[in-house]
């Protein structure tokens, strides 16, 4: 059973159990909900403890061995370049798009007062009471790397790590290798205790959701449903803009490309995998589009393993989402770091199952502008149909970028046939 699987089933239970209590609000059973709900807490810490250590070990461990994946190259550096255009582009879409259409959302102040007394004080406080932009700015370079770390600090360390890992590819092969090594087996033991604490995800996810519905009933579930339709959409939003940027930028006619992505489109749909789409692509692009192998060979794979333009979709809109429901203020310096925590975190989320990376990176992004962690579990949950959406629109987008790098290279787009 997948990790999307057992998180649903987990937030069904707990939905059909709480709606239940609330139902007969049995003392005994009222009871028990108060002791099983330490142990959503509990999950979620567990959790949140291999963040800081698997981010910064990814995007060390990343950035110093690129020098010997060949990727830095002419190629690769437009690659990277058109990657992180792309992604702030969509983060700021969904910046702009995601506010209007969550004031439709009703929610009554009974429930955010609620919601607002589980939350940790502490928290919601820091959101309250954020920096300016310039501060932000001026915090960006850390003077303790490892005070930032330990206050969860998350965009600094984001950038001392990006500033490390550099230097350390500039260092001798002999000394750079076993540092890469080193952050390498960091990541990957994280990964490990990731793998544990998601085994207990359904008991996780249900201690979570149990208490919330027990109060809320299906106010909650009205709200997740919203949720789940508006990131559904901006995801496929996404997917359609593309369209006239590939065909404006790449100069290919917008029914070739349409019939080189589509069966990649199809195959990702059903599987939620860029992965496994990755074939189709590689035969769209060179059968349809008649891009050059040489491209295709580098560009596509980098794609599907760096760049997932769903992602500050879902970051930006989640974050956004949350702030309603809590009905915390997020001003113009807290969006725009939301939306470079999202680009950066997008990228910073190599090696990352697409499920385990929207698990990883929601908490990261959440602590940067102060919204309550525990909520993620809940959101990751549904996160099912959304990403059935997403991935589609992240196959198209890599899609775009190999016609957009092969337009504007020497290897260029054979003409029409």
């Amino acid at each position: 059973m997948s990790l999307s699987t057992r998180m649903l089933t987990g937030l069904v239970a707990g939905i059909a159990a709480g709606i239940a209590i609330a139902a007969f609000q049995t003392p005994f059973l009222i009871r028990l909900v108060s002791i099983i709900e330490p142990l959503g807490t509990l999950w979620v810490n567990a959790l949140r403890m291999t963040l800081i250590p698997l981010v910064f070990a990814l995007l060390v461990s990343g950035i110093a061995s690129a020098v010997d994946t060949g990727l830095i190259g002419r190629v690769g550096v437009r690659a990277i370049v058109l990657f992180l255009f792309l992604l702030l582009l969509a983060a700021v879409f969904t910046a702009l798009v995601t506010p209007p259409l969550l004031a439709w959302l009703t929610i009554d102040p009974a429930t955010v007062a609620f919601l607002k007394s589980r939350a940790e004080g502490a928290t919601l406080e820091t959101a309250k009471n954020a920096p300016s932009l310039v501060q932000r700015l001026v915090n960006l370079i850390p003077v303790n790397p490892i005070k930032a770390a330990a206050e969860g600090d998350i965009l600094p360390l984001i950038i001392f790590a990006v500033l490390f890992g550099s230097a350390i590819r500039r260092l001798a092969s002999e000394k750079r290798r076993p540092v890469e090594a080193f952050f390498q087996t960091v990541a990957q033991a994280m990964l490990v205790i990731i793998d544990w604490v998601l085994y207990l995800a359904p008991i996780g996810v249900f201690a979570l959701v149990l208490p919330l519905t027990q109060r809320l009933g299906t106010t909650l579930v009205a709200a997740l449903t919203y949720y789940v339709f508006l990131l559904s959409g901006l995801a496929f939003a996404i997917l359609l803009a593309l369209y006239p940027l590939t065909v404006f930028l790449g100069r290919v006619s917008l029914q070739r490309f349409a019939r080189a992505i589509a069966p990649a489109q199809t195959i990702a749909f059903s599987t939620q995998s860029s992965l496994a789409a990755l074939p189709a692509m590689i035969e769209g692009a060179e059968k349809r589009l008649l891009l050059p192998s040489q491209i295709t060979s580098l560009v596509l794979p980098l794609a599907v393993s760096v760049f997932r333009i769903g992602n500050p979709v879902a970051q930006v809109c989640a974050a956004l989402f949350i702030a309603r429901l809590y009905d915390v203020s997020l001003g113009p310096a807290q969006i725009v770091t939301l939306i470079a925590a999202s680009v950066l975190i997008s990228l910073g989320s190599v090696g990352l199952p697409g499920g385990v990376a929207l698990l990883v990176t929601l908490p990261i992004t959440f602590q940067t502008v102060g919204l309550p962690v525990e909520s993620i579990a809940i959101l990751v949950a549904v996160d099912v149909l959304p990403d059935m959406f997403r991935t589609p629109a992240n196959v198209t987008a890599d899609m775009a970028v190999a016609t957009l790098i092969a337009r504007y290279t020497k290897a260029r787009i054979s003409p029409n046939r």
